[in-house]
C-alpha cells in the first residue's frame, strides 16, 4: 500500500516509522537538510522535509502551512527537527496548532531569546528586509508563553565560525550567529552545546547522533567529549 506525504510517496513500512518533519532556517530551502534526513533515515527514522517561504510570510502563515502538511502525514507519531529558524517555526505551530501526534521535538541552534544580530539588523530597513517577515515577527513576540506540552530538546553550537560575527561582537559561547544563551528555553527536558557552527550544524554527523538519541529517549548523550553547558 502506497501513501502520500504532500506529494511524497510513502510505503507501508516507511509510514510505520516514526516520522521526522525537517524544517529550514532563514533564507534556506528544504533541500539543506537533505543529509541530516539521510543520517536520520540510517537511525531508523522517516524523514520529510517541510519549506516554506522564510522571507515573504510571518510566522503565523507559515505556522498554518506547516500545520497543513504535518495534517497530511499518515503516521502516529510525528517528531520536529527545527534548524535556526524552522526551530521557532515548530514552536509557533505547535501553539497556533497543537498536533496530537506530536512526539519529541529538537531545536538546533533556534535563538528563543531575542537574536542580538537580528536584533541590531531589524533596527533599518535594509536590515529588516533581509530578516524577513517570519524573523521579525518572533522578534516581536519574543519567546512563547506557557508549559510545553511535549519533550523538547535544545542543541546549542559553540564553534564561532559565521557571518553574524561581522554584524554583532558576539557574546562568547556562539555559533557564529547565534549565542548560546540565545537559545535557553524554560522547561525543556534536556540540552547540550556542540562544538559546531550555525550552518555546520546541517551537515554534522555528531549531531544527528544527538537527535536520534533524542527522539528515542528523549535525552541527548552526555559524555566526556560533549561540551555542556
Amino acid at each position: 500500500m502506497q501513501r502520500s506525504v504532500q506529494g511524497v510517496e510513502l510505503s507501508g513500512a516507511a509510514a510505520a516509522k516514526d516520522t521526522v518533519v525537517l524544517v529550514h532556517g532563514l533564507w534556506m530551502h528544504g533541500w539543506v537538510m537533505k543529509l541530516m534526513g539521510m543520517r536520520l533515515r540510517h537511525c531508523g527514522f522517516h524523514p520529510v522535509f517541510f519549506s516554506y517561504p522564510s522571507m515573504r510570510k510571518s510566522l503565523s502563515q507559515n505556522a498554518l502551512l506547516l500545520s497543513h502538511f504535518v495534517a497530511g502525514i499518515d503516521a502516529p507519531r510525528v517528531h520536529f527537527i527545527g534548524h535556526s529558524l524552522g526551530g521557532l517555526l515548530v514552536l509557533q505551530m505547535l501553539a497556533e496548532y497543537p498536533e496530537q501526534r506530536t512526539g519529541r521535538v529538537v531545536l538546533a541552534g533556534s535563538p528563543y531569546h531575542a537574536s542580538c544580530v537580528a536584533a541590531k539588523l531589524s533596527r533599518r530597513g535594509p536590515g529588516r528586509y533581509i530578516l524577513g517577515h517570519s524573523m521579525l515577527q518572533w522578534l516581536r513576540q519574543n519567546t512563547l508563553e506557557g508549559d510545553l506540552p511535549y519533550e523538547l530538546g535544545v542543541i546549542a553550537g559553540c564553534k564561532s565560525m559565521g557571518g553574524g560575527r561581522l554584524i554583532f561582537r558576539l557574546p562568547h559561547p556562539n555559533d557564529g550567529v547565534v549565542t548560546v544563551e540565545e537559545t535557553r528555553v524554560p522547561n525543556i527536558r534536556d540540552r547540550i552545546v556542540l562544538n559546531v557552527s550555525h550552518s555546520g550544524m546541517l551537515f554534522s554527523a555528531g549531531l544527528v547522533r544527538q537527535a536520534c538519541a533524542f527522539l528515542r529517549s528523549g535525552y541527548f548523550l552526555h559524555d566526556s567529549t560533549q561540551i555542556i553547558h
